[in-house]
């Protein structure tokens, strides 16, 4: 009878580690996985597994809360049932090797209760909680069915335990959710796709074209604008055959139409709409005459509205004015491509050079290079200050205009700011960069050497 009764309570044990375990997986699958997942599984299969799925992570409060409850109900049992049978069985072991009764029964006591729990933790938690979070939807699916059994039968306790375990969680002041939060910030985004990449899940270009999108709509139509002080542009005077000219000497397909300088822009052209002239006026019709309106943006417009605006407008370019209405410059659908797939080039583009291109142990960078597009691709970040370019900071350390040869030593952002990533190492304080001006255009900087200094951090 003992060993009848033994068998039983063993395989009992055996039976409610399982239940233990199908709790653990329900509720580890359910968390780990995302609604998009769950939906895709539902268009894909249309079972009736994956609309329980479905059922349960929409509910997913009510479910965890269940899956609680099963768990220390199979866990509970267990070790009533486990420890004195296994105690039973190691008690007469003890008495064999010697020990009195009592100390042999509270040793065998001691044993058991380290058994059923390590067996109970590994067998009914740690083991399903793994396969779990490894396959999440096929263990949702197997699990679905069981758990669902076992929340309508215990319906009204899960209820009021949720219940009471949510109206004590207002008290403090937080909403409890029935669903996992499935929408991610951009910031969410980005850091995943970071983590992606350095983990190999994901292709380096791809990343860096997903966090691109990403950080587009945090630029303005000043960060994506070509400068005013480089744009070619006509005369209202000048005639279609000028633009034919003006197009083959540039490469450029649009100019802008002003009245005595880009403060004053009347429209833009289009190199297409000379075509549209018979060949024997085009020496006398002005460019006045064939010009488009043509959208005007203000420079502190985001880039997700910049590019809403371009592309209303046919010949897709905008005129971004500064805060005094001044012409800062023109933004393009190029421009804005550009900022996310890198420099687009055609064959108009020959005599056009990279913004930035390595050179031995330093860079050529344009003088027109954003701050953040240089702390990018090379990792040099500028203090705050009252300039938005690589020639802004040229001009700012050396407190004049700079000419060809000068060479500074560029200052390094000495403290974490406000953008920098949580725990990221204060930047040093000495500097580790310094540049050489090699090219100006006028009073503009052109062209810069960037090179790290010797022994500095740039260059480990």
């Amino acid at each position: 009878m003992n060993a009848v009764i033994t068998t039983v309570s063993l395989l009992g044990f055996l039976a409610l580690t399982a239940g233990t375990a199908l709790f653990v997986a329900a509720e580890f699958s359910l968390t780990a996985l995302e609604r998009s997942t769950v939906d895709n599984a539902v268009a894909t299969y249309g079972d009736r597994r994956s609309r329980q799925v479905q059922g349960a992570h929409r509910s997913l409060s009510f479910q965890l809360s269940g899956a609680q409850l099963g768990i220390t109900i199979t866990t509970l049992i267990t070790g009533y049932i486990a420890q004195p049978v296994l105690a039973r069985l190691i008690t007469p072991l003890l008495r064999d090797l010697g020990a009195a009764k009592s100390t042999a029964e509270v040793i065998a006591l001691i044993i058991a209760l380290v058994l059923a729990t390590s067996l109970s933790m590994v067998l009914g938690e740690l083991i399903p909680k793994n396969v779990a979070i490894s396959r999440p939807m096929a263990t949702a699916r197997g699990t679905a069915g069981p758990v669902a059994l076992f929340s309508a039968v215990f319906r009204p306790v899960i209820t009021g335990l949720n219940g009471g375990a949510n109206a004590l969680v207002r008290t403090v002041g937080i909403e409890p959710a029935d669903e996992l939060r499935s929408a991610r910030s951009a910031h969410e985004l980005g850091a995943l796709v970071r983590n992606s990449a350095a983990q190999g899940a994901l292709d380096a270009e791809i990343a860096t074209l997903v966090r691109r999108s990403l950080q587009f709509g945090e630029l303005t139509a000043e960060d994506l604008m070509t400068p005013r002080v480089t744009i070619d542009s006509l005369e209202r005077t000048d005639t279609v055959t000028d633009l034919i000219r003006a197009s083959a000497r540039t490469g450029h397909s649009r100019f802008p139409v002003v009245d005595g300088d880009l403060d004053n822009i009347l429209g833009i052209v289009h190199v297409k709409q000379a075509f549209t002239v018979p060949a024997k006026t085009r020496a006398t019709t002005t460019v006045a005459s064939i010009a488009r309106p043509i959208t005007v943006v203000p420079d502190s417009l985001d880039g997700d509205s910049v590019m809403a605006r371009v592309k209303s407008n046919g010949l897709q370019v905008a005129v971004v004015i500064d805060e005094y209405g001044g012409t800062a410059g023109i933004v393009t659908t190029e421009d804005a491509i550009e900022e996310i797939v890198g420099r687009v080039t055609d064959e108009h583009d020959t005599g056009e050079t990279a913004d930035i291109a390595p050179d031995g142990d330093g860079f050529i960078c344009s003088g027109l290079l954003r701050m953040d597009e240089l702390d990018a691709e090379i990792g040099y970040r500028a203090p705050d200050g009252e300039y938005e370019t690589l020639g802004g900071l040229l001009m700012a350390t050396l407190g004049r205009i700079p000419t060809v040869g000068d060479c500074v030593e560029l200052p390094q952002r000495q403290d974490n700011s406000e953008d920098d990533e949580p725990g990221a190492p204060s930047s040093p304080q000495h500097p580790e960069w310094s540049a050489t001006i090699l090219q100006m255009d006028g009073r503009r900087v052109d062209t810069v050497r960037v090179t790290p200094i010797a022994g500095g951090a740039a260059d480990e």
